[in-house]
């Protein structure tokens, strides 16, 4: 960023000699750490979590063992004894503090570890002035905070702010670093939720209820039914000196500017190649650190954009699994930084190449273990071989019925560029079942199966020495936003920068509802598989089977009458549809107020976001590319009127008092005004002199494998 030897940008370049020496002493040290780590991995996985065998050591001496923190009724009864525990415990791994750890509205893609903590020493000073070590079950069970001053959605005030963290004992404490990490719920003085977690345990406790009666009224009794997730996490990883020379990246974690550089992804030669060894290390680094914490991150390989990778854990127990997340994008964020990379999250970072998704993978399970979504295993278990069609039935409805709810869930800023663009299904809600289980329930509505055997595909390679090997019933549709993988369904429209509490919150109640009402039925005097019949007929539109990205679709979609909602925004105010209130409040997740409060959370999300990037727009526009564009005596004026175009749209916004009215502007600020802008500014880059223009350019950003020297340090 240098004009005969003047510097344009505001933010000074480092060397490269000297990024070089960073990089490569940042990596010997990551490798000592990672050799020193993978030797005896296993023996130190979950070592710093509050459970098993670490927990046990600690709470025998308070005369208690560690199956103690497997009923949730402690937190009222012995939460002394562990509070002590987790003391000791703490102190003996070098870890003096301790917070509670929690989630709060509006805090996806922007604050970092998308988390809310406050950290307290366990002692206070006696008056000796020395520190006297004191942590009760009181103190670990509940904490107090300014409720105001976090989003809330007029939930809370200035003058009524009162906010309290509660225990969450469905997730284990853990510690990272010198601070003990306390899983919370945040709730107002007037028992509102005023974060994610709080609304998802609600329906997790809602399914649960109607998951044991509709099992109970079908003839299988059992232990609960929960919901347990897998997510894949996908992001980029692009060097931090061309990072730390685009304002955009920084303050908004896309480029709204950008133009192309000669190759993206054309040759399809990026997914699953072999890792650039600079970004391995980083993400070995990443993996050992969510090991200790007892985080699985089982996989990672690279992904379809250049510098664009993924990593995902194994299945759990959806509530544990989303904290999990959660603390391993933090992770990522924080090491990337010490291996002089950026490690980016948001949807859709860089234009004209794939963006980036977190695959929610769902299941429903019983507490004894058993797969609901498993036909063999449910069958067995429960000698019952009818559930698994009738449970199906009461899914496939449930998407139908709210295939607004899963499109609001979905609803962050980043989709909009991601959703329906040969990257991600469509906003279309529909179901992918496959051919063999949608034959099957077809036959079964029809009164002519019962039984659903998955059939088993053989498949021959040619090849004398390869084996013949078995594959799936079911082929892989990429462009269903909820299609059935054989035991789970993949939610795949999930965006990578968001917390999926309220994603799989929508699934656990719509499911509830679903399943309540079948219930409901059998109990009035209907037999469960004319219930189910009677489903699949009315709800058989929603099953899709087909090419998402085809065009003919949307039409289709149409006439069906299924739910597709392409704006984003649109997708948001559906929270308080009289239907969706009803379902919330019946079950007990939200009332019509918290509903109304996240609505507007989220729609003041997409403003904020959308004012950060216009006004990162403007700056650059202003202070880097008209003056360079100058300097190389070229025309502005597209330029100026560009900035004067989005600095207009940007006052529309500030004015408007109207919240929805205010996020609709938005909306076209950055689906119209904002990109014909990017088009004058990727122009005038294509003719600008190289050594002149004033940011980091695509190619200096997005192919880490080009710019390495020797020893792996990207220059």
């Amino acid at each position: 960023c240098r004009a005969q030897g003047k510097s344009i940008m505001a933010i000074p370049r480092v060397s490269r000699s000297t990024m070089a020496l960073a990089l490569r002493a940042a990596s010997r040290v990551q490798n000592m750490g990672a050799r020193s780590m993978s030797s005896s991995w296993d023996a130190q996985f979950g070592s710093k979590v509050f459970t098993g065998a670490v927990a046990d050591k600690y709470l025998k001496k308070q005369g208690e063992s560690a199956a103690l923190l497997s009923d949730p009724s402690w937190v009222e009864t012995k939460a002394d004894k562990v509070a002590a525990a987790v003391m000791e415990w703490g102190r003996d791994n070098e870890a003096n503090v301790y917070t509670h750890w929690f989630q709060p509205l509006g805090a996806n893609g922007v604050r970092h570890g998308m988390t809310g903590q406050v950290h307290n020493y366990f002692f206070t000073f006696g008056k000796d002035g020395k520190p006297n070590y004191k942590f009760d079950g009181e103190t670990m069970v509940k904490g107090e905070t300014d409720g105001s001053s976090y989003p809330n959605g007029g939930l809370r005030a200035t003058h009524t702010a009162g906010g309290y963290t509660i225990i969450d004992p469905s997730s284990p404490i853990f510690i990272r670093g010198d601070t003990v990490h306390i899983p919370c719920v945040f709730i107002s003085w007037t028992g509102h939720a005023l974060d994610e977690k709080t609304p998802l345990l609600r329906a997790e406790q809602a399914l649960n209820k109607e998951g044991t009666r509709f099992l109970k009224n079908l003839g299988y009794e059992v232990g609960g039914v929960q919901s347990n997730i897998g997510l894949e996490q996908e992001f980029f990883l692009v060097p931090r000196d061309a990072f730390a020379r685009r304002l955009d990246l920084q303050m908004t974690g896309r480029t709204v500017i950008g133009r192309q550089a000669p190759r993206g992804q054309e040759m399809c030669d990026h997914y699953f190649a072999p890792l650039n060894q600079h970004a391995l290390e980083c993400i070995k680094a990443m993996q050992e650190e969510a090991f200790l914490l007892g985080i699985p991150l089982k996989t990672r390989h690279r992904e379809v954009a250049p510098n664009q990778y993924e990593m995902a854990p194994y299945f759990g127990h959806c509530t544990s699994q989303i904290d999990q997340n959660l603390m391993a994008m933090q992770i990522c964020d924080e090491v990337a930084s010490r291996f002089g990379l950026a490690c980016l999250f948001q949807e859709k970072p860089f234009a004209g190449i794939n963006g980036s998704g977190k695959h929610n993978n769902w299941s429903l399970g019983t507490k004894e273990g058993i797969n609901l979504l498993n036909a063999n295993q449910i069958a067995k278990a429960s000698g019952k071989k009818e559930i698994f069609p009738v449970l199906m039935a009461a899914l496939v409805s449930a998407v139908d019925k709210h295939g607004d709810l899963m499109r609001s869930a979905i609803a962050s800023p980043g989709n909009d560029f991601r959703l329906g663009a040969c990257e991600a299904p469509p906003a279309i809600i529909s179901t992918y079942l496959g051919e063999s289980l949608t034959k099957f329930l077809d036959e079964f509505r029809k009164g002519t199966a019962d039984n659903y055997a998955p059939p088993k595909k053989m498949l021959k390679s040619g090849v004398d020495i390869v084996p013949d090997f078995e594959v799936p019933a079911e082929d892989r549709n990429r462009t269903s936003p909820f299609p059935y993988g054989g035991h789970r369904f993949e939610f795949r429209a999930v965006g990578s920068a968001q917390n999926v509490s309220m994603v799989n919150t929508v699934l656990c109640a719509i499911t509830a509802d679903a399943l309540r009402e079948f219930s409901d039925k059998i109990e009035a005097g209907q037999k469960p598989v004319d219930v189910a019949k009677q489903a699949l007929d009315k709800h058989w539109r929603v099953i899709f089977n087909g090419n998402g990205y085809d065009p003919a679709w949307k039409e289709e979609a149409n006439k069906r009458g299924i739910w597709r909602i392409d704006n984003g925004v649109d997708a948001m105010g559906k929270l308080t549809d009289d239907k969706n209130v009803k379902l919330f409040g019946g079950l007990g997740i939200m009332s019509k107020e918290e509903l109304a409060a996240r609505r507007d959370v989220n729609y003041t999300h997409y403003v904020g976001m959308v004012e950060m990037e216009a006004l990162a727009l403007l700056d650059m526009l202003r202070q880097q590319i008209i003056p360079a564009m100058k300097e190389a005596a070229l025309d502005c004026n597209s330029l100026e009127a560009a900035h004067k175009a989005v600095r207009k749209g940007l006052d529309a916004v500030h004015h408007e008092e109207d919240l929805a009215k205010k996020a609709q502007l938005a909306r076209s600020l950055r689906l119209e005004i904002m990109d014909e802008a990017r088009q004058a500014c990727d122009a005038a880059e294509e003719i600008c002199p190289a050594h002149l223009w004033p940011i980091a350019t695509y190619k200096e950003l997005l192919f880490l494998d080009q710019n390495q020297d020797a020893n792996g340090a990207t220059l």
